[in-house]
């Protein structure tokens, strides 16, 4: 995958979405046209020669296609490439297509062996299994959208989470506005960190390097963080933890503990448009705005 340039800054991930929505059309396709055959040998049931033979060769290509498919799935899954890991799916569908050939061939050959006609199970089993294959199809399809619309990674969010929750200092008041999409195998995080009003520009900088390499260290390396930090507010004093804050308007109470809830939203800056119109409607300084916001919430 080439690397992020002037023209594509967040990468070229997308383009693994495009190909894995490919092979789940082509996976779909597949599971179609087969069901469209099994019809037509239920319609017009034909007779199979040389059992034998075609036994041993289906089962040959299923066994090198599920070995080639597992190997992709594996790589893709461990790389977070949803292209590979797609590819991978492709071809053990084109197994599970074996299976159902060699089943079907193998019910066949015993009842042509029994001296019975069971040349329908042929096209039976090829309908189940071409009804399996559109499942794994639309499985595939339905992750590529998903990405697509830049769905929320839950396991990746929750991960995040628990990872600032667990590194946080003190000087972090809170984290909000957490934002966590994946791009090919890029995975993208962005979040808004509430800081002390007086820190300045190079404390609240290593604060951010240092969150920055404690979420690579959870999610993996490949991994683009932007953290933007805002200074605190009177609303905060009750969930901050700095002692020698010269600031502080109200005593500490407990600190906020962030949950995949409350730290994609960003309640602080409603709890500020609540208090600006009380202040603005009351005419005065808003001695207890901070309180006024939160009982208006």
């Amino acid at each position: 995958m080439q690397p992020a340039d002037a023209n594509h800054p967040y990468g070229h991930g997308r383009v693994e979405l495009i190909s894995s929505s490919m092979e789940g059309s082509m996976i779909l396709l597949a599971g179609a046209l087969i069901i469209v055959e099994s019809v037509n040998r239920f319609i017009s049931p034909q007779e199979i020669d040389r059992l034998d033979i075609g036994l041993v060769l289906v089962a040959f290509a299923a066994l090198v296609n599920f070995l080639m498919g597992y190997k992709a799935i594996r790589m893709g899954r461990s790389s977070g490439s949803i292209a590979l890991e797609a590819s991978g799916k492709h071809l053990c569908t084109d197994t599970f297509d074996s299976i159902g050939i060699l089943i079907g061939l193998s019910l066949v050959y015993i009842g042509d062996s029994l001296g019975y006609d069971w040349y329908i199970l042929d096209p039976l089993t090829a309908l189940l299994f071409g009804a399996f294959i559109i499942i794994t199809g639309v499985r595939v399809l339905r992750r590529s959208m998903y990405e697509i619309m830049d769905t929320v990674d839950e396991d990746a969010l929750r991960r995040v989470t628990r990872c600032i929750n667990k590194t946080r200092t003190p000087d972090v008041i809170e984290v909000h506005h957490l934002r966590v999409t994946k791009y090919g195998v890029t995975m993208h995080v962005d979040a808004h960190m509430t800081v002390p009003a007086d820190m300045t520009v190079e404390e609240s900088q290593k604060l951010i390097d240092s969150m920055c390499c404690n979420i690579k260290g959870e999610i993996g390396d490949d991994t683009d963080i932007t953290i933007m930090t805002e200074p605190c507010d009177r609303l905060f004093c009750k969930s901050c933890q700095k002692a020698d804050c010269t600031r502080r308007s109200a005593p500490f109470v407990s600190v906020k503990y962030l949950v995949t809830d409350n730290i994609t939203k960003c309640d602080t800056h409603y709890l500020k448009i609540a208090r600006d119109k009380n202040r603005d409607r009351d005419g005065g300084d808003g001695g207890d705005d901070a309180d006024s916001g939160e009982r208006q919430l």
